[in-house]
């Protein structure tokens, strides 16, 4: 009954149509004296045809209520079961599977998300648990070796922060802030976070600086460089490790290289590197690579507005370069 209300609200034009036909055929039979049983048979035709109208009109209006009651509920595919023939109606349907495929679309891209997060969790406390046996074996054994401790304390140091970089970068709220920045104590900085693992590993370090400026987020920026540097001594024993900038005047850019002589990247996986979660033959063979490292970088370094591209040959060298331009790399 309160539908059948708020439609004859709705739809009270209807109803002055009515009784303006009501009046002129009262009008007629004034003016051309016309007898009363015509009159009373035009009026019920007419009443015939307006309800049967109505009628019709008022079960598109339930549809119509139903439709929209469903999406209030957000049960799209209710409301898509709805059948109305008319071109509104038709074309209301159509906003109604855009509307049921994006939400779809959405429902599947949150769940792929949840499904990474967690595969992403469980890689990262199994790397994670190798570090604690170490210092727990050498703690059963008494060997109490303080630079092989410092190794294991950074690795662990490296994971939670790469854990913190993934969930950031994933945060719709943005924690960039750009500023200039020293690029020769951001490179110290770095160096000498790995600091013990230099010794133990007996790489000579060649760093020739820079004297450069750069507009770049200091806290993501070093995370990148320190990710490198993870890598190339990582797979870099006895070795060097070169950090130094290349300069192309007549392209006028500038970019900072990372590069080590250590095993080198084949070239079936050089084009990978990047990948989420790929880690080639050197990270199966070394069994501590989670495939995120780089995959982070270059997501860092697309949001900085840096550049990052690697050049590499088995058993020789692999190079990391760096563009930091940012159309701002300005010397000191």
């Amino acid at each position: 009954m309160k539908l059948l209300i708020y439609y004859c609200k709705d739809h009270k034009h209807w109803f002055y149509l009515l009784l303006v036909l009501f009046l002129m055929l009262l009008c007629l039979f004034y003016v051309y004296q016309m007898n009363v049983e015509p009159l009373l048979y035009g009026y019920l035709l007419i009443l015939f045809f307006f309800f049967v109208f109505i009628g019709s009109d008022f079960y598109k209006y339930i549809l119509g209520h139903q439709q929209r009651s469903s999406i209030r509920e957000e049960n799209i595919v209710s409301a898509l079961s709805i059948e109305d023939m008319t071109l509104a109606g038709q074309d209301y349907h159509e906003i109604l599977e855009k509307m049921d495929h994006a939400r779809v679309e959405a429902i599947m891209e949150n769940e792929n998300q949840i499904n990474e997060t967690m595969d992403y969790f469980t890689m990262w406390i199994h790397q994670v648990k190798l570090p604690i046996a170490g210092m727990q074996l050498l703690l059963e054994e008494e060997q109490l070796d303080r630079k092989s401790i410092q190794s294991q304390l950074t690795r662990i140091n490296q994971y939670t922060d790469m854990v913190l970089a993934y969930l950031r970068m994933y945060s719709k709220q943005s924690d960039f802030l750009f500023r200039d920045v020293d690029l020769d104590d951001l490179i110290r900085q770095s160096i000498r976070y790995f600091s013990t693992d230099f010794i133990a590993r007996k790489i000579h370090l060649d760093f020739q600086p820079t004297n450069q400026s750069v507009l770049t987020d200091e806290k993501w920026l070093e995370f990148v460089i320190e990710q490198i540097l993870s890598n190339a001594i990582k797979y870099t024993a006895g070795g060097t490790i070169s950090v130094y900038l290349k300069e192309e005047p007549e392209q006028e850019t500038k970019e900072l290289v990372i590069e080590d002589n250590g095993m080198g990247i084949s070239a079936s996986d050089l084009a990978r590197v990047f990948e989420k979660g790929y880690t080639g033959f050197n990270g199966r063979k070394d069994k501590k690579a989670t495939g995120l490292g780089l995959y982070l970088c270059k997501e860092i370094c697309r949001k900085l507005e840096h550049t990052i591209s690697i050049e590499s040959k088995p058993n020789a060298y692999t190079r990391v370069l760096l563009g930091l331009d940012r159309r701002r790399f300005r010397h000191e």
